[in-house]
């Protein structure tokens, strides 16, 4: 097993970061060759999730998620944080995905990367890289 933590720094409310190069970096160091990859975010209002990293797909995305989970609801969260809208989105997305290592190599799909979605930001944030394998 190989663990690794990485800090990235967001500077909006909904932000969604390709960290596709530092999940290969880190799955490089790990020395390992088949397996599992699973990236997870220490937080309750953020996510990781993996699709294609094309402009205009990451815009509908961020557009879609608004308009599925307004803001402007009165949600009962609201009166401790007033972020109920975050939690709700990442709850909906999920905070890890497990993807498999084959070669030394993360194993994804022709057009995928992987994302951070930033659901609450400006924030610091965690993401921890667990490697079982190999």
């Amino acid at each position: 097993m190989f663990r690794n933590v990485f800090e990235l720094k967001t500077d909006k409310r909904i932000e969604i970061v390709d960290v596709t190069n530092e999940i290969k970096y880190i799955v490089g160091k790990s020395s390992l060759n088949s397996g599992i990859i699973n990236i997870y975010s220490q937080h309750s209002t953020s996510a990781i999730v993996v699709n294609e990293n094309e402009p205009g797909l990451i815009e509908d995305f961020k557009e879609a998620i608004k308009r599925l989970i307004s803001s402007n609801e009165n949600y009962k969260h609201n009166r401790i944080d007033n972020n109920a809208d975050s939690h709700i989105r990442s709850f909906l997305l999920g905070n890890s995905v497990t993807i498999p290592l084959e070669n030394g190599q993360i194993d994804l799909g022709t057009w995928q990367s992987v994302f951070f979605v930033e659901l609450d930001g400006p924030r610091t944030r965690k993401v921890i890289v667990t490697i079982i394998g190999d």
